[in-house]
C-alpha cells in the first residue's frame, strides 16, 4: 500500500501549486511535499506574468500574497531592438489605472496585473499555504534516488535512508531535473541560448516609475554584451541582474563580480537608479541555459517547472510556466483518479500542451536575441542564434516562424503566444526590424469574414476549470486546432449568423457593454479582435472586402499596450492629472 496518493519533489512555486490545488479540489487525496531546503531561502526569478494571479486566486492564497505588499507589476520597460530608445509594454492601459488602497481584491484591473516578488517570502507563503490546506510538508529532506520499474516510479529513497511511496508522483525539483535524469530523458538545449546570470540585491534603489499605489514596471536594459534586469521587490529592496552569453563571460576572463560591476555602472538608467543605493554584497551567479525535456510525463509521474524546461528570462516566463504546468499536473492526476477520461488522452495532452508552451517561449526568446541590434559586442552570437534556429529576420517570414506552433497552448480560447497578445508581437517585430517594416494584420482593410472549416475534423481540447479538465470541442486541420470556446467560440457563433465584420463588432461591443466593467471593455474587445486575426491567419476564416462597406483599419502603428517613451510618459501624465 502506498504511503501517499501524490508525492511531490520540490516545494517551490510548482510543487506548492500542485499540492494546494490537489487539496483544494480533492481534500481526500493525501499529498506529500519533499523539499531539500529550509524555507525561507533566497531564489532568483522574481518577475511574474498575469496568468499567475489567476492561479493564486484559484489556490486561495491571492489575499496572502497581496497582504505581503509586493509591488504590482503593470508591465515592463525596455531598451531593446534596432535603436536606443526606451519603449514600454503594459498589461493594462496605464491611463486607465485607478488608484486603490492595498491590500486589494483580485478583481477589476488587478486581474490583468502581476506581482514582483521577493522569492524568500513568496515561496514560503505558498509552501505554508499548501501545508495549511492539509499537504504534508517535509523540509530539509532530499531525495537520493528514484526507484522504478520500467516507466513507473515505485518509490523515492531519501537521504535519511527511508523510502516513501505514492500512487502518483510530480517532479518539481527545478534545475536538478530528478526524474528526467533518472529515466535518462534527453533534453533540447539551443547552443546559442547558453547564458550566465549574475545578480545581487540592493537596498534603497529608486523606482524608475511609480504608478498609483504600489504599481511599477520592471526595467530591462540592453548592453553591448547582454542585458540587465531591475526588479523592485518592495519599498527598499531591488533585484538587479546581468544576463550575457556564457562564451562571452569566458572570453573576457573577468570574474562574475567584475562583469556585474561593469554592467550596472555602464548602463546610465540603472546607474542613476542606484546612485544612492547600497548592494547587499552577496553576488551570485548561475547557468541560464534554455532547455526542453523530450518528454515530461510517464506511467505514473509528471514533470513540471524548470525540471521540464526553461525559457530565457528575457520574457519573464519562468514562474508562469512553473505555476501553469503544476496546475495542469494536479488537474490531470485528479482526472486520472476519477477515471472518466481516458488516461492516455490526459497524459498525451499534458505532454504536448506544456512542451509546446515552453518551446514557444524559447522560440520567441531566440527571436529577441537574434534581432537585438544593440548587442554590438555580440553580433556574431546573434547571427548564430538566427542560423541555428533557421530564423529569417524579415518581418513576414519571422512571423511565420514564430507562429508555427499555433495559439492554443497557453489559454484555451484566447489568442496569445509567448505571453504576448498577437498585436503586441507584431509591434515587437516592427520595432526589432532594421528598417522598421511592420507585419500587417490580416483583418486590416477587410470587412467580410467567412468561416472556413473545409477539411477540418472535430476533436477535443482540454480546458481546466474548477478542478475538472473539460473536453472542449475543437476543429483540427493540418496540425492546427481551433477551440470552440472563449473568444474563438464567440466568433464561430457570430460567423454562422453573418459575414458582416462591422455587424459582428457592433454586436460584440453591445454584449460587453452589458456584461463587462467599462474600464475593461477595451481590453476585452482587443482580445476579441486578436482572436479574429488568428482565425484569418490560420485559415479558419477567409477575409475579403466588400467595396460598399466600411473596412477595418487596424494597422500595427499604435497600441495602448506597447508605446514609445514619449507616448508612455504622456499616458502616465494623463493618468496622474485625472487622479484626485
Amino acid at each position: 500500500m502506498a504511503d501517499f496518493d501524490v508525492a511531490i519533489v520540490g516545494g517551490g512555486p510548482a510543487g506548492s501549486t500542485a499540492a494546494s490545488l490537489l487539496k483544494t479540489y480533492r481534500p481526500d487525496l493525501s499529498a506529500l511535499i519533499l523539499e531539500r531546503a529550509r524555507f525561507p531561502r533566497e531564489h532568483v526569478g522574481e518577475s511574474q506574468l498575469p496568468p499567475i494571479s489567476a492561479i493564486l486566486h484559484e489556490m486561495g492564497c491571492w489575499d496572502e500574497v497581496e497582504h505581503a505588499g509586493f509591488p504590482i507589476k503593470i508591465g515592463a520597460s525596455y531598451t531593446w531592438g534596432r535603436d536606443t530608445g526606451r519603449w514600454d509594454f503594459d498589461f493594462y492601459p496605464v491611463e486607465s489605472w485607478r488608484d486603490e488602497a492595498r491590500p486589494a481584491r483580485y478583481d477589476g484591473q488587478r486581474k490583468f496585473t502581476a506581482f514582483q516578488v521577493d522569492r524568500a517570502r513568496y515561496d514560503e507563503i505558498l509552501l505554508n499555504h499548501a501545508a495549511h490546506l492539509g499537504a504534508t510538508v517535509r523540509q530539509e529532506t532530499s531525495v537520493r534516488d528514484v526507484l522504478r520499474e520500467g516507466d513507473r516510479v515505485t518509490g523515492l529513497k531519501l537521504d535519511s535512508g527511508e523510502t516513501v511511496s505514492a500512487r502518483h508522483y510530480i517532479d518539481a525539483s527545478g534545475v536538478i531535473g530528478l526524474f528526467r535524469r533518472s529515466f535518462g530523458i534527453g533534453s533540447e538545449t539551443p547552443q546559442e541560448l547558453r547564458n550566465i546570470a549574475i545578480w545581487d540585491y540592493w537596498q534603497n534603489a529608486e523606482w524608475a516609475v511609480e504608478i498609483g499605489v504600489g504599481a511599477t514596471r520592471v526595467q530591462v536594459r540592453s548592453l553591448p554584451f547582454g542585458w540587465i534586469w531591475f526588479i523592485p521587490l518592495g519599498p527598499t529592496r531591488t533585484s538587479i541582474g546581468l544576463v550575457c552569453p556564457n562564451d562571452y563571460h569566458k572570453r573576457t576572463g573577468k570574474s562574475p563580480a567584475a562583469l556585474y560591476k561593469e554592467a550596472v555602472e555602464s548602463q546610465p538608467d540603472i546607474a542613476a537608479l542606484i546612485e544612492k543605493a547600497e548592494p547587499e554584497g552577496k553576488i551570485q551567479a548561475c547557468k541560464d541555459w534554455s532547455h526542453l525535456a523530450d518528454r515530461i510525463v510517464g506511467e505514473n509521474w509528471f514533470i513540471c517547472g524548470e525540471a521540464a524546461g526553461f525559457a530565457d528570462p528575457i520574457l519573464a516566463a519562468g514562474m508562469t510556466l512553473a505555476h501553469t504546468a503544476a496546475r495542469d499536473a494536479a488537474y490531470s492526476i485528479m482526472e486520472i483518479e476519477r477515471g472518466e477520461i481516458e488516461r492516455d488522452w490526459l497524459t498525451e495532452r499534458y505532454n504536448e500542451r506544456n512542451r509546446e508552451n515552453i518551446r514557444q517561449h524559447i522560440r520567441f526568446a531566440q527571436y529577441w536575441y537574434a534581432a537585438n541590434g544593440r548587442f554590438t559586442d555580440l553580433q556574431d552570437h546573434c547571427q548564430a542564434i538566427a542560423a541555428e534556429a533557421g530564423l529569417t529576420l524579415e518581418p513576414e517570414k519571422a512571423w511565420q516562424w514564430l507562429a508555427q506552433g499555433g495559439f492554443t497552448h497557453e489559454q484555451v480560447g484566447v489568442a496569445t503566444l509567448g505571453s504576448f497578445d498577437l498585436a503586441s508581437i507584431k509591434h515587437v517585430m516592427k520595432r526589432f526590424d532594421a528598417e522598421g517594416r511592420p507585419v500587417g494584420l490580416a483583418i486590416d482593410g477587410k470587412n467580410t469574414f467567412s468561416l472556413n472549416l473545409e477539411g477540418a475534423t472535430l476533436g477535443a481540447i482540454g480546458q481546466l476549470k474548477d478542478g475538472r479538465i473539460h473536453q472542449i470541442r475543437c476543429w483540427e486541420r493540418d496540425a492546427r486546432r481551433l477551440a470552440v470556446t472563449g473568444y474563438f467560440g464567440s466568433l464561430i457563433e457570430a460567423l454562422k449568423k453573418t459575414d458582416d465584420g462591422n455587424l459582428i463588432i457592433r454586436s460584440y461591443r453591445q454584449k460587453i457593454a452589458d456584461t463587462v466593467p467599462a474600464a475593461s471593455q477595451h481590453h476585452v474587445l482587443h482580445a476579441f479582435l486578436q482572436a479574429l486575426e488568428v482565425m484569418v491567419e490560420e485559415g479558419w476564416v477567409v477575409a475579403t472586402c466588400t467595396p460598399s462597406k466600411p473596412v477595418f483599419r487596424a494597422a500595427v502603428n499604435r497600441s495602448l499596450f506597447m508605446r514609445d517613451a514619449a507616448e508612455a510618459d504622456a499616458a502616465l501624465e494623463k493618468r496622474r492629472a485625472a487622479s484626485p
